[in-house]
């Protein structure tokens, strides 16, 4: 059974930071893009970042480019979302994405059709 679990959300101040996991278990995604969305209440889903199997390469929703930064440990098989200079309106629940097979490009997960799995999600509440 493939699982996406995340871990690291958390109430913070504005202007502070967080790091979120997402631990994959029941088949590796080494070879697969990655991302991170987030669903505020009301709200849709909405892409945060991605990243292709290596990491080498990085695509970001321009909310967040220059503020979060998205990475992967494939040995380990888990990715990470280091948030840094946090916003209000950065409050949501943070879910984990893994891309399907046929997905190479990091910015093609944007689309959420082009996602294979889903986490539970994690939530990260900003205070003002």
């Amino acid at each position: 059974q493939v699982q996406l679990v995340e871990s690291g959300g958390g109430l913070v101040q504005a202007g502070g930071s967080l790091r979120l996991s997402c631990a994959a278990s029941g088949r590796t995604f080494t070879t697969t893009p990655m991302g991170w969305f987030r669903q505020a209440p009301g709200k849709g889903r909405e892409f945060v970042a991605a990243l292709n199997w290596s990491g080498s390469s990085t695509h970001y929703a321009d909310s967040v480019k220059g503020r979060f930064t998205i990475s992967r440990d494939n040995a380990k098989n888990q990715v990470y979302l280091q948030m840094n200079s946090l916003k209000p309106e950065d409050t949501a629940a943070y879910v984990c994405a893994a891309g399907k097979a046929t997905i190479v490009s990091a910015q093609n997960m944007r689309v959420t059709a082009n996602v294979a799995y889903w986490g539970q999600g994690t939530q990260v509440t900003v205070s003002s």
